[in-house]
């Protein structure tokens, strides 16, 4: 009886062993592309009332001097309270004197020649409100453009929003001489700023008692939709900004599109969707002063506590010119990412130092997987074209280890003229190493040392080419 039960059990298990290779195998070979009409099939533009409130009509004057603030505010609370449609901003120059808030069902809209400039008075962007900071949830600085809590929102048109940071207002408050700062002068680096909120995270203190705000030094995102739903940015130029320039926040159904982002001051992402359902990055244009587009889902303790992953990402059609890297996922990506798409890109400059890039550390965890990249035209990078690195560097909780998953990175029909690395790949250990990376039909050329890979399982090549030789790895 006993070795029937055992024979019966061994049955059993390989029947089980079999059934997971098959699915596994079935999940390789099926096209993942196909997720791309799913997610974009649940990715629909707000549709606003045809009705347009223009803001010269409550007081706006385009001399460039007059504070419309106002009249936004009153064209923006009309709109709303009659159900929707749109603000318009026409042909001119407009200068406000502090944030522009959006409420549900407003298309603010910014027509062609039409510019809207906003004061570097840091005063004028108080009181504080809920945000995130570097990947921390705060009160702070009221981003220039935000929501909180809203449904069917838009910025849209074809004229240009200006922060206008530049070395001597926000950008001088980074630690760095590069960007105005200079001995004596106060930063984001003092004890009561950015230290103070990293520890607040840590220490898991309440949200509603870090407020920061006046004489803390961190500088407000550009334009950030908190927690809101059905979100549309599209044709809009957006320059010089504090910092992060495009930053939805825990939201779904967002649509950035037809957008070019021009911003070389310090942290200036282009645009970083975080902790979003459903997102749709498309035909955009970005020079900036760090990543282009980077993919986020809250920092260390913040992003465990909440566990909303950045997922079902599609990125299409896009530009990148100088950055630290084109397509990227981290490093505050703590509650997780997965089914990040990204295709028909082109990425050239040598100020870009990365095509495509994944950056975690111990401290962050959070799973990373399934992100597929094809059909990438790379001309010139500073780095590498795939840089996969799992210990980025560590800034705070240097004490706690909650070391990531990284896996399922799927590469297709990339191209490049020239690098320092083809691929580089940093896993954290033998244990704990980078998992199922395929390169597929890709060509690297103008490559001065090849590839560099420590700590990776599952490393695939197929028809890769590194500067014309044909280069297959299975291990």
């Amino acid at each position: 009886m006993t070795k029937y039960l055992t024979s019966l059990f061994l049955l059993l298990l390989l029947g089980c062993q079999q059934t997971a290779v098959q699915n596994n195998v079935a999940a390789v070979t099926s096209d993942p592309w196909e997720q791309v009409t799913e997610i974009l099939a649940n990715i629909q533009p707000p549709v606003f009332p045809d009705r347009i409130f223009d803001i010269t009509e409550y007081g706006a004057k385009a001399d460039g001097r007059t504070d419309c603030l106002p009249a936004f505010k009153a064209a923006i609370e009309a709109c709303h309270t009659a159900g929707g449609g749109m603000v318009l901003t026409p042909a001119g120059d407009y200068f406000v004197k502090g944030p522009i808030h959006l409420k549900s069902n407003v298309n603010l809209h910014l027509a062609e020649g039409a510019t809207v400039k906003f004061s570097t008075d840091p005063n004028d962007f108080l009181p504080v409100v809920r945000t995130r900071w570097e990947a921390v949830e705060c009160y702070n600085y009221s981003p220039l453009i935000y929501a909180y809590e809203q449904e069917n929102i838009a910025v849209t048109g074809m004229g240009t929003l200006d922060g206008q940071a530049d070395n001597e207002h926000w950008w001088n408050w980074v630690n760095n001489e590069l960007y105005g700062w200079k001995e004596g002068m106060p930063s984001q680096a003092d004890d009561h700023s950015r230290p103070k909120l990293f520890d607040w995270n840590t220490r898991e203190v309440p949200v509603e008692d870090r407020v920061l705000g006046k004489g803390s030094y961190l500088r407000p995102n550009f334009l950030q939709p908190y927690n809101c739903k059905n979100v549309l940015i599209d044709g809009v130029t957006i320059r010089n900004s504090p910092m992060w320039v495009v930053h939805p926040v825990l939201s779904e159904n967002v649509i950035v599109q037809n957008v070019k982002v021009i911003s070389h001051g310090p942290n200036s992402d282009g645009c970083d969707p975080e902790s979003c359902k459903n997102v749709l990055i498309k035909n955009c244009f970005f020079d900036t002063g760090d990543d282009c587009i980077a993919l986020k889902s809250g920092r260390n303790q913040d992003g465990r506590r909440i566990g909303r992953p950045i997922e079902n990402v599609v990125i299409q059609n896009c530009e990148m010119k100088d950055g630290h890297g084109g397509v990227v996922i981290g490093s505050e990506v703590s509650g997780g990412a997965r089914n990040i798409f990204a295709e028909n890109c082109v990425m050239d400059s040598p100020h870009l130092d990365r095509a495509l890039r994944i950056k975690t550390n111990k401290v962050r965890g959070g799973k990373i997987e399934n992100l597929f990249f094809r059909n990438i035209e790379v001309g010139e990078v500073g780095e590498a074209i795939l840089r996969v690195n799992m210990r980025y560097p560590i800034y705070s909780d240097t004490n706690q280890t909650f070391i990531p998953v990284v896996e399922n990175i799927f590469v297709e029909n990339v191209t490049s003229k020239k690098s320092k690395y083809g691929v580089l790949i940093d896993g954290y250990s033998d244990e704990f190493p980078v998992r199922n990376v395929q390169l597929t039909n890709c060509r690297f050329d103008g490559v001065a040392e090849g590839n560099d890979v420590e700590f990776a399982k599952g490393l695939i090549f197929k028809e890769v080419y590194i500067n014309g030789t044909l280069v297959n790895i299975q291990k």
